[in-house]
């Protein structure tokens, strides 16, 4: 190991450069970024020019990769040895999970579901959370392509579950993430429908912080991607979806289009086999419409939800707080003053039980 600073070394390659015959250079302020292994501005730095490679591994012996590899005291080598134990432990963990596993801790995906749909994020954050952890950890130690397959397209599902948690307290950054994960999950699992969802629930990140236009093109492609292939109560989301996506964007005739598109396929859906979990049926449909209708500033927007609101299963709390911000916002622009009044308020309760910093934000704009 060679005992010098990086002044000194500096100088030693530059001659050995100079009686070698390589045109690579150092300088002490490049050496302190590949120490550090970052540039000026806190980027990656990533490997050097081709001839610093070559004048490093001429003076070192040995690969660009391996010069560069993070350093690992003998200590901790050590340490990460005795680890061998618990890595075999866990492929042993894995390899026990079958069918009947699988089913469980889907069921307990499901008893999830329910519980935040009717209590909210704040809840069952944490435990969501914890169950995407757990199956990360049983996928990536899974040697069956079956089982890991299976185990993908759940990982898939908690992911966006907990995407759309983040997303509904406003923690954009975290949201996407879980998204990104989703999609990765989506992947390994062979199923094109789980990644068509994730990928557009991802969507409403853009929408929420305004990048609309983008939100547009993604949807729009998603959407394209699917229609043949996708189950069609996937197809008849996607599209509603793109809906929202074009009310955002200020685009009536589209979004009401899409929406009109939706409803055909969901009349028309037969029994599917795997799917990813959506909630869609002709009222959730009719709630959708309406905050469409309620974002492009449409008076009709207020007899759709208040139809909706009549019909929606009181388990949906965090919907029933959407749905009674669009129709406080759709209220706020026509005469119905007091009765907006009455409806942010009712929202107000919701979203604060729920912890819904995503409603909550909306209802703050209202006089």
């Amino acid at each position: 190991m060679r005992k010098e600073t990086l002044q000194e070394f500096a100088e030693y390659a530059e001659r050995f450069a100079r009686d070698h015959g390589e045109p690579g250079t150092l300088s002490q302020r490049h050496l302190e970024r590949l120490v550090a292994g970052r540039g000026p501005n806190g980027k990656s730095l990533g490997k050097p020019r081709p001839a610093t490679a070559r004048l490093l591994e001429r003076i070192f012996v040995m690969s660009i990769d391996v010069l560069l590899s993070p350093y690992v005291p003998d200590d901790e080598r050590a340490e990460l040895d005795t680890n061998e134990q618990e890595f075999r432990a866990r492929l042993r963990t894995s390899a026990r999970v079958d069918t009947g596993v699988i089913d469980v801790l889907r069921q307990q995906l499901n008893l999830i579901r329910r519980l935040d749909r009717q209590l909210g994020a704040r809840t069952v954050q944490a435990e969501v959370a914890a169950k995407v952890e757990q199956t990360t950890e049983l996928m990536q130690h899974s040697t069956m392509p079956s089982t890991r397959a299976n185990l993908a397209a759940l990982l898939c599902e908690l992911c966006t579950l907990a995407g759309w948690q983040a997303l509904d307290r406003a923690q954009m950054a975290t949201a996407w993430r879980y998204y990104e994960q989703a999609k990765a999950a989506a992947r390994e699992s062979g199923d094109k429908a789980f990644e068509y969802h994730a990928t557009a629930e991802q969507a409403f990140v853009l929408i929420d912080i305004g990048e609309t236009r983008d939100a547009v093109e993604l949807l729009a492609h998603v959407c394209s991607s699917a229609r043949r292939y996708a189950p069609r109560i996937l197809t008849a989301w996607l599209v509603a979806a793109c809906g929202e996506a074009y009310a955002a964007e200020n685009r009536r005739d589209a979004a009401l289009q899409a929406f009109d598109e939706a409803d055909v396929f969901l009349s028309s859906q037969s029994e599917e086999i795997r799917c990813p979990y959506v909630v869609l049926d002709a009222v959730h449909l009719a709630r959708w419409r309406g905050h469409a209708l309620a974002r492009l500033g449409d008076i009709g927007a207020i007899a759709v939800l208040k139809d909706a609101c009549n019909r929606l299963d009181v388990s949906f709390a965090r919907a029933e707080a959407a749905l009674r911000a669009d129709l406080a916002i759709a209220m706020s622009r026509t005469k119905l003053i007091e009765e907006a009044r009455r409806q942010k308020e009712r929202a107000s309760v919701l979203a604060a039980e729920v912890g819904s910093q995503r409603q909550q934000r909306r209802l703050a704009v209202l006089a």
